[in-house]
């Protein structure tokens, strides 16, 4: 009976140690969705951009009119509305986004569709879609 209580300690202890990593894992992850957020929220964009993924940011890169664009707004919130991991580790994220036309100074809700891919060394996670799209519809 003594060896079979030793054994389910030690199972215990392995499965709280073996977890015990896992919300570092969670808050290093929150914490870089947190900083994205940031940049939008303080109108950073180009910091925004360093958490896109590099193929995307070579294949779709930033013009210069998008730029003199996002010079015209002004983020005035960014709230997530709903985040869902998936089993692979990929990242669906619904943020809303408040932004005013510094010319007009009209203010209008943007709805970003944020699609988030965990690197192979599953370390670092990218923005896959972009930043987001800010012209008026």
């Amino acid at each position: 009976m003594d060896i079979i209580k030793r054994c389910l300690i030690s199972a215990c202890l392995l499965m709280l140690v073996a977890c015990g990593g896992m919300p570092t894992t969670g808050a290093a992850r929150d914490n870089m969705l947190t900083d994205y957020g940031a940049a939008i929220r303080w109108n950073e964009f180009e910091k925004a951009q360093d958490y896109i993924d590099p193929v995307v940011r070579q294949q779709q890169p930033m013009s210069d009119l998008e730029t003199e664009r996002l010079k015209q707004i002004q983020v005035t919130g960014y709230e997530v509305k709903l985040r869902e991991v998936a089993a692979d580790g990929s990242i669906q994220q619904t943020v809303e986004i408040r932004v005013v036309n510094r010319n007009t100074q009209i203010e209008r809700i943007v709805t970003d569709r944020q699609t988030w891919r965990r690197d192979a060394t599953g370390k670092r996670y990218w923005l896959v879609s972009g930043l987001p799209d800010f012209s008026a519809r």
